[in-house]
């Protein structure tokens, strides 16, 4: 199997997700940033498991298995992600994430 294509678009797809991290203030850029990352981690997964699959000639679906606790996980980040954003609109009138510096006010 040829590895290298899905494992260069995975270092893509986490490099956007680490630019977008690290240049946006808006809270949900930022979150849809940190879910570019974790696709490129799922991408990483299922890749890595096709290639051990085809080095033991065993279908192992181990790669699959942890892409799908990936995304469950992801889509926990993401409600929860959610619900900050829309507390500290509610609190604060902005989603600036430059503005929620204070853990009380």
């Amino acid at each position: 199997m040829m590895a290298v294509y899905p494992l260069v678009f995975a270092a893509l797809l986490f490099s956007v997700g680490v630019y977008g991290v690290l240049s946006r203030r808006n809270a949900v850029l930022v979150l849809m940033s940190v879910e570019l990352m974790l696709a490129a981690a799922t991408i990483n997964l299922v890749v890595f498991g096709q290639v051990a699959a085809a080095q033991l000639g065993d279908a192992l679906l181990s790669g699959q298995v942890f892409a799908l606790f990936v995304i469950a996980v992801g889509a926990a980040e993401v409600g929860v992600g959610l619900a900050i954003v829309l507390l500290l609109y509610r609190n604060r009138a902005s989603v600036n994430i430059d503005d929620a510096d204070l853990m009380k006010f």
